[in-house]
Formats: C-alpha cells, structure tokens, sequence
C-alpha cells in the first residue's frame, strides 16, 4: 500500500515503466550521499567557493551538486577528494521489490 501521494504516482507510472522503482531509488541513494558530503563540507568550515576552488570547477556548480542535481559518479567521487573523504561502491544483490 502506497505510503503518500509520491509512491502512489510512482506505483502508477512503474506499472508502464519496471524500471522506473530501481532508478527512482538510485536517485534517492545519490542525493542522500550528497546530502552527507554538504554536511561533512560545512562541519570543515568549507564555503562552498573553497570547495569549488579546490574541484577545479564554479560555485554555482557545487550549488546545483548540493541541491540534488542529476549527478556523475565521477563528480561525486572528485567532491569526495576534495573534502579529504572517499566514496567506495559496492554491488549488491536488487530485492524482488527492486526488480518488480
């Protein structure tokens, strides 16, 4: 049973897309490691112009990365390095739910 409005819509729309549940998670695992590494940047006390400096890129950038921009992977591992962190990945297994 759906818990609000946003997976009854996602509910609807998987049923003519499968693939839509894996990339909607997808998308809510990434914006929650971008989540992490804004709040590990701001606990450093990097502006976000410090940062922007150090990835070789523009602050209006790391902005957009922060605010949950459709994000590369590489881009989120060069934020990483450039807060002293890295990202490591892993595979796993999808859940039958994943897969549906």
């Amino acid at each position: 049973m759906p818990k609000d409005d946003l997976d009854a819509l996602i509910d609807e729309l998987a049923e003519d897309d499968p693939g839509l549940r894996s990339r909607v998670t997808a998308a809510l695992e990434r914006r929650e490691l971008l989540r992490q590494l804004a709040e590990l940047r701001r606990q450093l006390g990097l502006t976000q112009v410090e940062l922007a400096e150090r990835m070789h890129t523009s602050q209006g950038q790391i902005t957009r990365l922060e605010a949950g921009a459709d994000t590369r992977l590489s881009t989120i591992s060069r934020y990483a390095a450039a807060i002293g962190v890295k990202v490591t990945w892993q595979l796993e297994p999808m859940t039958a739910a994943e897969t549906a």
